[in-house]
């Protein structure tokens, strides 16, 4: 790729080899497609390499972090090779957004799903026919179906990307069955190469992916998963609204994600969030075709809003200012969190992440497991990845660091940017509370939650506790000298080690003998974190970001960024599509700062292609010229 870059406004508004239906772009380079229609002067990481794999035909998995560039990895070679590009996706938000970032680049994309009108699925039907559509994307159940791989086997296909590539394994948090039926794709359409691509998936999934799809030659490109701009910070819960509202208050003005365990649970906090004054609406599989689109709309809108969802809202969303990704319960396992706070900070600027816990939620999760009906062979791996997840809430050191060795992958130093960087964990001698805590379980009967035993612990008397006589137990009031937060902290990081467990579907906490024996004998040493949750609310509220969209911005540049936004704005709702698809905050930043004076000038601007050019060009200039003369009366 070592071509010497064309000046965006030298080249011809038709590709050079005169065609302006499919395949017009065949014999060009992929560096002057990724240049001439996507506006970008160089491949990023690994993209060139995924570029050049597939450009020779062969197969490749591809793992790259949200935000890293994946489309570009198949969209560049499916114009330059001949034939349709095919790309198999398992959302339909995803698909709309990348048809419609397309067509602004002026690519006839196109999707075929289950929500499309007749009309509309008849006209895609008859471009497929007449060869006009350069990339199909298809649900992989629509592509399987009778009708459509026949009419797609008419078809030359110039490759074929599997996008999301966890859902097809097994071992992926995603995990859907329909993509294992993708394996049989090679049969209908030989020589054509496949590229898998996924954010996230660890050396189990990696290989269950390239076993399913049966490309046992692939090469297998791994970029870092390390993301500078992502603030990772977890808190134990204390008061779960109170330390939302304190999470979201800096990010008022911004898109922010709320996830949640259950459908009911985003209801209720939506309704919370609205009842304190944000735009905040609940997602989640339950609700109506219709409400799902409202939803979708609004947030792909480009509006500050809060979106309360279960974690089937965000995958492939390519809205990318997103601020905030918070968890108000704990994922299953560290590659299901990566894979959703991957959702913030898609454009590269600096985002938070919060994840809030407490022991009550790793009781229930190992309680559940150990009540699967898996084989098993899976519940061992779900387990050691639950374990892993718990493991990177408690962890006293860079938070980043464990969160990376999850994948294999080793970062050298602290990133710096998560809360334990920040906010350096202080310990302590703990043994002598966990002994006390411990016995306490014991005296009780090993049958009662927390509260209970923290009662018993501080000598307060409830109902329960006289009902069953406590006072008169050893243990009564042996904890008086501590708060219950403190007895909180030391019940949690007592189950996050395995010395207590969750016996039975009500919480009651009982002994993990193998763990907890060692401790009570006084055989075994334990440093407990001191919990500062205050500090660290305070502190992350405070918190002045890296980097802004504005904050870096001259004074007069920022009423030329907040122009351009505003005519986007209007563009966007012109035209039916999210701002975000006419250009990114980035590009309208990169446009500010430079104030290009002609088209020449705006053609050089990253993310400003030639589509982009000749359709908004003028008004871009128009936008600078007239702010320019309002700043200079």
């Amino acid at each position: 790729m070592a071509e010497s870059l064309v000046d965006l406004t030298q080249k011809p508004l038709l590709p050079k080899n005169g065609f302006t239906g499919r395949d017009r772009y065949v014999g060009s380079t992929p560096q002057e497609v990724l240049h001439s229609v996507f506006g970008y002067p160089d491949f990023r990481g690994l993209q060139v390499q995924a570029v050049d794999c597939i450009m020779r035909g062969d197969d490749t998995l591809v793992l790259m972090p949200t935000g890293g560039g994946k489309s570009i990895c198949y969209q560049v070679p499916a114009l330059c090779r001949a034939g349709m590009g095919l790309v198999v996706s398992p959302l339909i938000a995803l698909m709309d957004d990348q048809v419609a970032s397309l067509r602004q680049v002026g690519i006839n994309a196109a999707a075929l799903h289950s929500e499309l009108e007749s009309e509309d699925a008849f006209r895609i039907r008859t471009e497929l026919t007449a060869g006009k559509i350069d990339i199909l994307y298809v649900s992989p159940e629509r592509l399987l179906s009778e009708g459509t791989l026949e009419q797609l086997t008419q078809q030359r296909i110039s490759v074929i990307a599997i996008d999301e590539a966890h859902c097809i394994s097994a071992w992926g948090h995603e995990f859907r069955p329909e993509y294992r039926a993708l394996a049989a794709l090679p049969r209908y359409f030989p020589n054509t190469p496949r590229i898998a691509l996924t954010a996230t998936a660890d050396q189990r999934t990696r290989d269950d992916i390239l076993t399913a799809l049966d490309m046992p030659h692939a090469l297998v490109l791994l970029s870092s998963f390390h993301r500078p701009n992502l603030n990772i910070a977890a808190l134990p819960k204390a008061s779960e609204m109170r330390q939302l509202v304190i999470a979201l208050e800096r990010h008022r003005e911004e898109a922010c994600i709320v996830y949640c365990g259950s459908r009911a649970r985003t209801e209720r906090v939506a309704a919370s969030l609205r009842d304190k004054g944000w735009a905040a609406l609940a997602f989640h599989a339950g609700l109506s075709p219709l409400e799902k689109r409202a939803a979708l709309l609004r947030f792909r809108s480009g509006e500050p809003i809060v979106i309360v969802a279960t974690v089937a809202f965000g995958m492939g969303i390519d809205r990318p200012d997103v601020r905030a990704v918070i968890h108000l319960d704990m994922p299953a396992s560290p590659e299901a969190y990566y894979q959703q706070i991957g959702r913030a900070g898609r454009d590269g600027l600096s985002s938070d992440t919060l994840l809030l816990y407490g022991g009550e939620d790793m009781a229930r999760a190992r309680y559940w497991l150990d009540q699967s009906n898996a084989p098993d062979t899976e519940k061992r791996i779900m387990g050691s990845r639950l374990e892993a997840m718990i493991a990177l809430t408690e962890t006293t050191g860079c938070r980043t660091q464990a969160l990376l060795h999850s994948f294999g992958e080793t970062l050298e130093k602290p990133c710096g940017h998560c809360d334990n960087c920040r906010h350096p964990v202080v310990t302590f001698d703990g043994t002598e509370a966990a002994r006390k805590f411990l016995s306490a379980v014991y005296r009780t009967g090993q049958k009662y939650g927390a509260l209970h035993v923290i009662a018993v612990l501080r000598g307060k008397r409830t109902e329960a506790t006289d009902r069953n006589q406590h006072e008169i137990l050893s243990v009564w009031g042996i904890g008086k000298d501590k708060p219950e937060h403190f007895w909180r902290s030391v019940a949690r990081q007592l189950i996050a080690r395995g010395a207590l467990r969750s016996d039975g579907q009500y919480g009651g906490l009982a002994l993990n003998q193998n763990a907890a024996r060692p401790i009570l004998r006084g055989e075994e040493t334990i440093q407990l974190r001191a919990d500062a949750t205050a500090e660290l609310e305070k502190g992350s509220a405070n918190r002045e970001r890296k980097s802004d969209t504005l904050s870096d911005l001259p004074e007069d540049k920022q009423l030329v960024f907040a122009a351009l936004r505003k005519w986007r704005l209007d563009e966007a709702r012109e035209q039916e599509i999210p701002p975000y698809v006419i250009f990114h905050d980035a590009a309208l930043r990169d446009i500010a700062l430079q104030s290009p004076a002609s088209l020449e000038e705006l053609g050089n601007v990253k993310g400003v292609g030639r589509s982009k050019l000749e359709r908004y060009g003028e008004a871009v200039l128009e936008i600078l010229a007239s702010v320019q003369e309002k700043n200079s009366d």
